[in-house]
């Protein structure tokens, strides 16, 4: 088990990876060996997960999630694979838990009479500039 927050955890089988050949420099070790990582995730048949965590998280993964609700996390910044490993589940952890915090509701507010006011005596001021630059200009 891998403990995301104190109420959230996955279980290591719902995670695969998968070692591809990483591109950028290595010489010919990067022709030779599969050193980077991808990270797949099925949210959405994850037990693990509660329902408003998954929809958050399903938002935030953007273009890293499929179709078919799985999250790909690919890391190949390192040259080995435990490394990358290690670099993709920390970023999958820091996801999920960007996705467990509920965002705050937002309140609705009224702009005071003050800054209504103040606002519509900029209005009129640049007006004014204006206008006086117009006059100018015709003479």
């Amino acid at each position: 088990m891998i403990q995301i927050t104190p109420l959230i955890n996955i279980r290591e089988n719902e995670l695969h990876f998968e070692f591809i050949r990483a591109s950028g420099p290595g010489g010919q070790n990067v022709n030779k060996v599969a050193t980077a990582v991808q990270l797949r995730f099925d949210v959405r048949t994850s037990p693990g997960l509660p329902g408003q965590v998954k929809s958050r998280l399903i938002r935030l993964a953007g273009r890293r999630i499929t179709e078919e609700g799985i999250l790909l996390i690919e890391a190949k910044r390192f040259r080995t694979q435990e490394q990358n490993r290690v670099e993709a589940l920390e970023r999958l952890i820091a996801l999920i838990r960007t996705a467990a915090i509920k965002p705050r509701a937002r309140s609705k507010t009224k702009p005071s009479k003050a800054s209504m006011e103040k606002r519509l005596q900029e209005k009129k001021r640049v007006g004014e500039v204006k206008r006086m630059r117009r006059a100018k200009a015709f003479e």
